[in-house]
């Protein structure tokens, strides 16, 4: 069930206790994949994910702003704090939960938003009744050998986009989005990244070469990250979430 095209009458008549939130970002992708790239593939993967198991899930809207000041010399780029982005995150699902949702996925598709996703997910469960349970899923991660070519706006996020949206990748402008790329992400001496800003070591705010992502890779990594997503659905429906006791 799609909470944006449901009504509350639905909501009420629904026995689902499982649902699901895609976690994105607005910010710059190079000059050929939009701002909204992570929103896109979340919400892909998510939906992707609950059509492959055999349980009711709720489907909240996508929450689209992340942490992402790293991208902010790029225009358009949209941010908020880490704190901003843990506090909405975590009313939102509780707002999920009183109304007995009591366990939820955050299913998200930037990197900036990795650890204060997991820093939300443990302060929703810590702090909630003995029912409720939310934990951070990120597709890339789980994609197996590919996760290893993530890069940005690279060749993951390109073939995933080919796939679920071809028609906002701007094919003609790949080659200069290539062209410009940086080859990993940050500058990297002793182990310590010396760059906190994408635009310290990527002209376009490219890593990795776009060209790579078929939408035959994203046919792939789709397929991967939903059979991963509804693995892990599966596991938080049944996982008895009572709080261990102190030792």
């Amino acid at each position: 069930m799609d909470l944006s095209d449901a009504t509350w009458t639905d909501v009420r008549d629904s026995e689902a206790e499982l649902a699901v939130v895609p976690v994105g970002s607005t910010e710059q992708h190079g000059p050929h994949a939009p701002l909204g790239t992570d929103v896109l593939t979340a919400e892909a993967v998510a939906d992707a994910g609950c059509e492959r198991i055999d349980r009711e899930v709720v489907r909240a809207p996508a929450i689209p702003v992340g942490v992402a000041e790293e991208h902010r010399q790029f225009p358009g780029t949209m941010w908020v704090s880490p704190d901003t982005f843990r506090s909405y995150v975590r009313e939102s699902v509780e707002s999920l939960f009183s109304h007995g949702f009591d366990r939820v996925v955050l299913v998200n598709g930037h990197g900036g938003n990795v650890d204060a996703l997991r820093e939300a997910g443990a302060r929703l469960t810590r702090d909630g009744n003995e029912e409720t349970y939310a934990v951070p899923f990120t597709w890339f991660e789980a994609v197996g050998d590919h996760s290893s070519d993530m890069g940005h706006g690279g060749p993951l996020e390109t073939a995933l986009l080919r796939e679920v949206a071809p028609e906002l990748v701007r094919e003609e402008r790949v080659d200069e989005a290539s062209a410009d790329a940086a080859d990993g992400w940050g500058e990297w001496v002793s182990y310590a990244n010396l760059a906190y800003d994408s635009a310290a070591f990527s002209d376009n705010g490219v890593v990795g070469d776009p060209r790579e992502g078929s939408a035959e890779r994203g046919e792939e990594l789709l397929e991967l990250a939903a059979a991963a997503l509804a693995r892990l659905l599966e596991a938080v429906a049944e996982r008895d979430v009572s709080r261990p006791e102190r030792r």
